[in-house]
């Protein structure tokens, strides 16, 4: 059987080939349904392990299991055409060795099909971006406030307030561009330092909670649509469709209460003989 070598979806170094031009546009996303309707107008969209948060009511990032990210990794893929995927490697899958972290990764990406993964970690983690990217697996960094890391911070604070802090997040970004990370997520440093590295650096920067003047933007799609109670300063809500879904649900109530649901139209009924 032959395969269509035209491939339709973005890949890493399409992203590349972004820097310092048409700014990339970035999701994240959990399942089939919501990748199918923000795909037209996205270059990536992210498996977030901010998915233990969004979507089953844990306190940080930190319990989120392989498991869980293949599944929902998979689902984007499906529901996903163009974009390309990213899928986030979870707590303790890849700090303890780049072998470790290999195996981890190419298990992740046989199983969702997807573009590329991403890890946290700066000049600590050099040694792993460089053994995966070595061997074909697409790697995109993360520095700057790191959630998997919250409790050694302290709590989501932002980065860059503290003396030497800008030369460790610089030291940082280098070290993954160096080490083969082909972009990098910067989240939540002030914005003279983002945009100081987003100059710096040959690989695009993906910005969250940090300087527009970086080469991308990504916002967790549920803050975006307005469906969490509460979201960081940050966040521009485009959308209120948690007072939406709320109104849908209240309204669907009082038609059962009142046992107008369904309506007569609605009904399944037998066929008269």
């Amino acid at each position: 059987m032959s395969v269509d070598p035209q491939i339709s979806r973005m890949t890493a170094p399409g992203i590349i080939a972004r820097k310092g031009g048409e700014p990339i546009v970035c999701l994240t996303s959990y399942h089939s349904h919501t990748a199918a309707l923000v795909d037209p107008f996205c270059d990536l969209l992210l498996v977030g392990d901010s998915l233990g948060m969004v979507m089953y009511g844990m306190q940080s990032t930190i319990g989120v299991t392989l498991e869980q990210m293949k599944l929902h990794g998979a689902a984007v893929v499906r529901g996903s055409k163009k974009s390309l995927v990213v899928v986030d490697m979870p707590f303790g899958t890849f700090e303890e060795s780049p072998q470790v972290a290999y195996r981890n990764a190419s298990y992740l990406m046989r199983e969702t099909g997807c573009g590329a993964i991403k890890l946290e970690g700066g000049a600590p983690m050099g040694e792993t971006i460089r053994f995966l990217t070595d061997r074909g697996i697409p790697v995109v960094a993360h520095i700057g406030l790191m959630p998997q890391q919250l409790n050694t911070l302290g709590g989501f604070k932002s980065q860059g307030r503290k003396e030497g802090d800008r030369e460790r997040l610089i030291n940082d970004a280098k070290a993954v561009q160096e080490s083969g990370a082909f972009a990098v997520v910067l989240e939540g440093i002030l914005e003279p330092i983002a945009a100081e590295i987003t100059q710096i650096l040959d690989i695009p920067t993906i910005g969250i909670g940090a300087s527009s003047q970086c080469d991308g933007q990504i916002l967790v799609m549920e803050d975006m649509l307005g469906l969490n109670p509460w979201v960081p300063k940050f966040v521009k809500k485009f959308g209120a469709l948690g007072d939406h879904i709320a109104r849908a649900a209240e309204e669907y109530a009082k038609e059962v209460k009142s046992r107008t649901f369904p309506a007569e139209e609605h009904v399944y009924r037998a066929k008269k003989k």
